[in-house]
Formats: structure tokens, sequence, C-alpha cells
């Protein structure tokens, strides 16, 4: 007879660890993974599988860090939005108030390089845009899949060298995100894109704290997630684990050794939109702090209210994606699928096609993701390090394992 722990059916969860074992570990598709599942605040299954280092033949183990890349998003969210609750901005804001460069931002109309045509916003970069990838920003074409050209935007971003990776300050990006053209009008459409960097600057600017400290102080140490890092320590470098991405022949090829990763150094840019390493027991804290309301061990880091209108839908109309997105690599599937102040959620469980109505979510480049369903009281967390995110829908294979498992 079936174990039964929380309205889970726990043999049912079997498959999941048989499929990730056999189709992707041991046919060389993903070196190896973590995955968590809770419900009601108990952790029901929690799984370590494969290697953590193929090269060096190093099993994964139960503390190994992770490069969580756009995992990073919904942390400088939330830490943008403990300043809102503080009285430190609104939603509906012009950013220029606080860059005031920003002030002369344009909108792409037609032309490339020498030749583009602009013109001015019909209306400015909000704090709410930002938060919502609404505001016109992309990501220069960082993120675009072989062989698709990068549009006129793209390559000004390319051409002025707007990225995270480059040596510049956060200042510096910030400033060269003023001189190249927006996207589209703010507010009209949606495109992944650098905001969330932005929003990290804003942090840090409300704040009067450097971003990467506001961090620390006000979310890792009060949640205690100690291995929630822009940088890894020395004394935690052997647990960080080698990233890997697919070669042009689909093998999988070492893209960031260990031992020589730059995670392992102090960087220019403290990334929000995706600078931190972290570990499965971190994130579940992280997770298990939304899934209450925003406290967690007697922790109130945002207010039950303010969380409930983040993970709200904030697209216009409340339409979803395939509505408003314009074409652009993004950590969700479009289909059914809303947004909100740096969380997607699902509005369709028929229209996305997985059940998880009103979860909210997001994922990374490496191939990690997570969801909190209030619903359902559960939260779910699979990590890995394979580049790039789109390889594999790993969210789906998850989904209709752990949700056909829910028995009441």
């Amino acid at each position: 007879m079936s174990s039964i722990r929380a309205g889970v059916e726990l043999a049912r969860l079997q498959p999941l660890n048989e499929r990730l074992q056999r189709d992707f570990i041991d046919s060389g598709r993903i070196p190896g993974c973590q995955w968590l599942l809770a419900r009601r605040g108990e952790v029901l299954a929690r799984q370590t599988l494969g290697r953590m280092d193929v090269e060096r033949d190093r099993a994964m183990r139960e503390d190994t860090l992770f490069r969580i890349y756009s995992m990073t998003k919904p942390i400088t969210s939330l830490a943008l939005m403990m300043l809102h609750e503080e009285g430190r901005f609104g939603l509906n804001d012009p950013v220029h108030t606080w860059l005031p460069e920003w002030r002369e931002q344009r909108v792409w109309v037609q032309g490339r390089g020498a030749a583009m045509q602009t013109r001015p916003p019909r209306q400015p970069v909000t704090f709410r845009h930002l938060l919502n990838h609404s505001s016109g920003l992309t990501y220069g074409g960082g993120l675009l899949p072989a062989g698709v050209a990068p549009d006129a935007v793209d390559e000004a971003y390319r051409a002025a060298d707007i990225n995270t990776r480059n040596g510049d300050s956060l200042d510096t990006l910030v400033s060269k995100l003023a001189r190249v053209p927006l996207r589209f009008d703010p507010g009209e459409a949606w495109c992944y894109s650098l905001a969330t960097d932005v929003c990290g600057w804003l942090v840090q600017r409300l704040s009067g704290q450097r971003f990467e400290h506001f961090v620390t102080e006000r979310i890792c140490a009060p949640l205690g997630l100690h291995d929630t890092f822009f940088e890894v320590p020395p004394d935690k470098a052997e647990r960080l684990a080698a990233n890997y991405r697919f070669d042009a022949e689909r093998h999988m090829a070492l893209a960031d050794d260990p031992a020589t990763s730059p995670w392992l150094r102090t960087p220019a840019l403290h990334s929000g939109g995706g600078g931190l390493v972290s570990s499965l027991a971190d994130y579940h804290r992280l997770c298990e702090m939304l899934r209450r309301g925003g406290e967690l061990d007697g922790v109130r880091l945002i207010g039950p209210r303010t969380l409930a209108m983040m993970r709200a839908n904030h697209l216009p109309g409340d339409a979803d994606l395939t509505q408003r997105a314009i074409d652009s690599f993004s950590e969700t599937l479009h289909q059914g699928v809303g947004f909100g102040l740096g969380f997607a959620t699902t509005l369709s469980e028929a229209r996305a096609g997985v059940c998880g109505a009103g979860d909210f979510y997001w994922g990374g480049l490496a191939s990690t993701l997570f969801w909190v369903d209030p619903r359902e009281d559960l939260v779910a967390i699979f990590l890995t390090q394979l580049m790039p995110s789109r390889s594999y829908n790993f969210r789906g294979l998850l989904k209709s394992v752990i949700y056909g498992a829910l028995v009441d």
C-alpha cells in the first residue's frame, strides 16, 4: 500500500527519479541534478542524482552550490518591493526621478545603425515596468537562440557593449541604457531584459547601501541563507558544481570549470538579474518564506498583501504572454502564462498544458527552476547546470509527475 503524506502519494514520485537518471543523466544530457518537493511545510522528497563535475568524476553533493542565474531576479524584485513597503517609491513613479539620464530615452521606430529612426516614448519607464519586464529594455540579443539574427535594437546594445560581464560597474550599465533606444513604448509589450539589473541599481540608490550588501544583510542573513552569495568564498569553493553547455553537435561540453570559475572572484558588477550562487537548502528556505506569505521562523521580509500583488498578473487586460511578448527568450513558455512583479504565474492550466493555476515561479539559464503554488500549498525546486535552459522542458516534466502524485 502506497504511503501518503501531506496529501502526496509518495510512490507516484518515483518515476521522476527514474526518468531523470535514465533519460538525462545516464544518456549524458545533464551531469546530475537535485530536486525537492515540499507540501504544507513538510519536505516529502529531496533527491541528489548524478555528478556535480563530470571531468573529475565527483558525485553530486547534498550541499552543492549552483549558479542560479535568473533565479536571482525574484530576490532582487523582493529587495526592491521591501523598499516599496518603506514608502520609498510608488509603482507608477517614473524611474527618471532617480535616474535623470533616462529623461532623454527614445523608442525605436525603424532602421538600423546611423539610419535608425526614434521618437520620444509615449510614457516614461516606471518602477512597475522594470519589475514586469515591460519597460522596453532588452537583453541586447544576448540570449537569442543559435541562428537567430539580432534586431536593430540588439545591434545598438552590442555597439554600445551593454551587458553584465564586460567589466562595467552597475552605474555604467544603467548610464549606457539611457543612450540606446527602447524596443517599444513602456507598458505596451513584454520583453525579458536587463530591467532587473536596473532594479538592483535602484535598490542601491534608494537604500543608500551597495546592492550586494542589501541582499546579504536584509534578505540572506535574516533568512539564514548561508550559501547564497555573488562570489563563492574560498572555504566553499570545492562545493561549486561545474557548468555545462551543448556544443554544435549537441554534446555536453564544459562551459565553466569550478576550479577556475569567475564565480570565485569578486565581480565588477553584482547582477540583480543573474549574479547569485545558491544551494538547494537555501533556495528552499527562500521558497518557504514565499509560501508562508513573506515570513519564515519569525522573520518577516515582506507583507502578505504586497507579495500577493507581486505574484498577480500585471500584463494589461490580464493577457497572457502570447499576447504581449515580443520575440525573445525567457524562462517560461508563453501559453496561459502571465507575469507579475518578478514572477511568472500560470493563468490557465488548459492553455498552459500543465497544472498549477495561480502558482508563481521562475528559472535560470543553467536549467534551474522553482515554483510556489499557494492553492496546493507546495514548493518545488530543480537544480542542475546545463545551458541554455531552453534545452529541455524540465518544468513540464516535474509538474506532470508532482501534480499526478497529489491525492487531496
